[in-house]
């Protein structure tokens, strides 16, 4: 019997496990802590259920399997690890240069970065909705104040504000 050196998954696993449980959703390199501060509001039908800071860490799992969850969603068509809120630095597109004011020093230097919400879809089986249209599957998508997301056919809108 010869051994085998090849790549077994258990330590990807292992820091990929909390509270005995894996994750299925790991951040890109590009988290961040937000600065700006954001809050999900939730409501059923008309009335306001709660108000939740989200912008204490980089991303927020939303599922139903409450070892994990950092936003714990308890509807039966919602999946165990259903969606990731993530925060993402990306660059500030840049402005076309005025050809009169061109000033070369200024082309080396790099862009200005944002910290902006996307939420990801992690292929759950009933879907994620931002303002009633379904996300594509792990897929990030950008988020925007005021956007209404929803979880699988719970009732519940979570609408997202920035402070």
């Amino acid at each position: 019997v010869k051994p085998n050196f090849g790549l077994s998954g258990k330590l990807a696993a292992e820091t990929n496990t909390v509270n005995g449980t894996i994750v299925d959703y790991n951040e890109p390199p590009e988290a961040r802590v937000p600065t700006a501060k954001w809050r999900l509001y939730v409501f059923k039908g008309d009335q306001q259920l709660e108000v939740i800071p989200v912008a204490r860490q980089s991303a927020y799992l939303v599922g139903r399997d409450r070892k994990v969850a950092d936003l714990p969603v308890d509807h039966p068509s919602c999946s165990k690890q259903h969606a990731a809120l993530q925060y993402r630095q990306v660059a500030l597109p840049r402005k076309p240069a005025d050809t009169a004011a061109f000033d070369a020093d200024t082309s080396n230097t790099p862009p200005p970065f944002v910290v902006k919400p996307y939420l990801i879809d992690l292929a759950s089986s009933n879907g994620t909705y931002v303002n009633g249209e379904r996300l594509p599957a792990t897929r990030y998508y950008e988020l925007r104040a005021q956007d209404v997301i929803k979880f699988g056919f719970s009732t519940r809108e979570y609408v997202l504000i920035q402070e």
